[in-house]
């Protein structure tokens, strides 16, 4: 009779025999797709190949054993609990069905073959229960005490079933440590193939920051917007760029009609923009699943063999497709799948984020077109006046009168969204005031308070319907004379614009209604300054009533473009 010791070293050594098979199993693309994949996950055909391997591996284990007075020193059950703890209940029952009924048929007169029958079955049921209720860090370790209790389940029935008694207890007295301390080469089984299986985290980690790098170099790319639809030549770098990366053959942009950009083998085949869909494509949008093609042949290009279609989604929809070639067959893998649905899932947030900052911006423009469009027609009427009343006893008056209406319309009908000089807009201011002082006379006098060193630029019209407004509605409405100090003075946070006037001042429900951008009375200049302050700088005008007239200012904190190259000359 072997000793104990050597008994336990065969145990071991018929473990390490199966640790290596499955190590060798690990280490083939098949066998690793199945580690990779949940267990509810698993088609029917990958849980029979699976089971097929572990039940082969509990009937290896069952012939291979040690004879021992009828019984069998053997690694059966490590094989049972194996298999169920790492593919799931269904493994591990069939599996110890099979293997069990193995054991019985071999022997089925023999004074262990029911006990064993019972303690497989019975370690499938373990196992199972093991992969669903158990904590996969703790797997192992309870995967070991399970396999020991199983053992030891078996020693028991062998004391109550084998005849007699004495034989049953020599036999359990011979075999139960090595079986029971054997127990924990579990342990190590499930260690291997989850450390496997684990990969597919490590694996998923660097194929997101792979994605992650592609989106920071493709960023900029999604910035070049024409109207509502991505640039033709963005696109194509952008595929140059996931090219490139990934080492692809060949990568292509679609959107659910059109191939809009292709770069790689086979691009001299395609009418970029005006390329219609193939209806593998097509099927693929329509379904919103991924497609790949791991060993096929492109009908427009042949030395295409691999693929893989991934939609694009935007507000729930499927908007389009990112695809990516190779010539090579079976070259879209695991790790390539988890990076390009990263890649597509962040594309397709760019996309969306670049198509609402489009839209924002054309609404923002919009409004501004609308805002500069509300000037007060009264005041060409009123400088027509003053211009026919000055023509026969101030010619030379009605003559420079002209020359600032002039500019003054010249100036407006050039309006765009483009921004000025803040002095082209000074300039355009005095010739206003020119105007009204020809109207107002000496009733009106106009000092400018300016830095020599400003040098912003801002959109037109901010400053002129303030002064107009300091005019109108707050020195003609005094009886006596009345003074518009405007003011342009650098300030810690930016350039401050300053309208003073000692007229009629504002009444603090104007104030008020401003703030709630509401229309104030008859003042439309002034909320549409309020307005487009507030849109340019993020806060509108600061409105504040004098003891005589009213204080308005804004600040100039940023601006969409870079200051001005150089300053004009002071306005005087």
């Amino acid at each position: 009779m072997p000793h104990m010791f050597d008994m336990l070293l065969a145990v071991f050594d018929r473990a390490a025999l199966m640790l290596i098979c499955l190590f060798f199993l690990t280490r083939t693309p098949l066998f690793r797709k199945l580690l990779h994949k949940e267990n509810d996950n698993h088609t029917a055909l990958e849980l029979a190949a699976v089971t097929a391997i572990f039940s082969l591996f509990a009937i290896f284990g069952t012939l291979s054993g040690i004879n021992v007075e009828g019984s069998l020193i053997n690694v059966r059950t490590i094989a049972i609990m194996s298999g169920g703890i790492l593919f799931g209940p269904w493994v591990g029952i069939i599996t110890g069905v099979v293997s069990g009924t193995h054991r019985f048929l071999i022997d089925i007169h023999g004074p262990t073959s029911i006990p064993c029958l019972i303690t497989s079955i019975t370690a499938g049921f373990l196992s199972g229960y093991i992969n669903k209720k158990v904590k996969k860090a703790l797997h192992w370790k309870v995967g070991i005490i399970g396999g020991m209790l199983c053992e030891t389940l078996t020693m028991i029935l062998i004391l109550l079933m084998a005849r007699p008694f004495s034989l049953g207890l020599d036999i359990v007295m011979n075999i139960a440590a090595p079986l029971i301390l054997g127990a924990s080469s579990i342990g190590l089984i499930v260690i291997l193939v989850q450390s496997v299986e684990d990969e597919k985290e490590v694996i998923a980690a660097r194929q997101a920051r792979l994605a992650l790098d592609i989106a920071n170099k493709t960023l900029p790319y999604f910035r070049h917007i024409e109207g509502l639809s991505i640039n033709a030549e963005s696109l194509a770098n952008i595929c140059r760029i996931i090219r490139d990366d990934i080492d692809a053959d060949a990568v292509a942009i679609t959107d659910t009609k059109n191939i809009l950009a292709y770069v790689g083998v086979g691009a001299e085949v395609y009418n970029i923009g005006h390329e219609a869909l193939s209806e593998m494509t097509k099927a693929t949008l329509e379904s919103g699943e991924i497609t790949v093609k791991n060993n096929d042949e492109m009908h427009r290009t042949p030395q295409i063999h691999s693929l893989i279609i991934i939609p694009l989604w935007e507000k729930g929809e499927v908007t389009g497709s990112l695809k990516i070639y190779y010539c090579d067959p079976h070259r879209i893998t695991y790790s390539l799948k988890v990076m390009a649905i990263g890649l597509s899932q962040i594309m397709s947030t760019q996309m969306e984020v670049s198509r609402t900052e489009q839209l924002r911006e054309m609404a923002n423009k919009a409004e501004m077109r609308a805002l500069q469009s509300k000037i007060n027609p009264h005041f060409l009427f009123n400088a027509l006046n003053a211009i026919s009343s000055s023509i026969r006893a101030r010619p030379d008056v009605a003559r420079q009168l002209i020359i600032n209406l002039s500019r003054y319309l010249r100036y407006n009908l050039e309006l765009n969204d483009e921004l000025i000089d803040l002095r082209k807009e000074l300039h355009q201011v005095q010739d206003y005031i020119a105007i009204e002082q020809a109207r107002f006379g000496s009733k009106l006098t106009v000092i400018y308070d300016i830095d020599d060193d400003i040098s912003v630029k801002i959109p037109s019209l901010l400053i002129q319907p303030l002064v107009e407004n300091a005019i109108v509605h707050g020195i003609q409405k005094c009886s006596g004379k009345g003074v518009v100090v405007i003011s342009v003075k650098h300030q810690p946070g930016g350039v401050k614009v300053s309208v003073k006037d000692t007229g009629h001042g504002i009444n603090q429900e104007t104030i008020d209604r401003v703030e709630r951008n509401e229309m104030p009375g008859n003042k439309i200049g002034l909320l549409n300054v309020h307005h487009r302050v507030s849109l340019l700088y993020g806060q509108g005008l600061n409105i504040r009533r004098l003891e005589p007239g009213t204080d308005i200012s804004f600040l100039i904190t940023k601006t969409p473009s870079a200051v001005a190259n150089a300053p004009e000359s002071k306005i005087a």
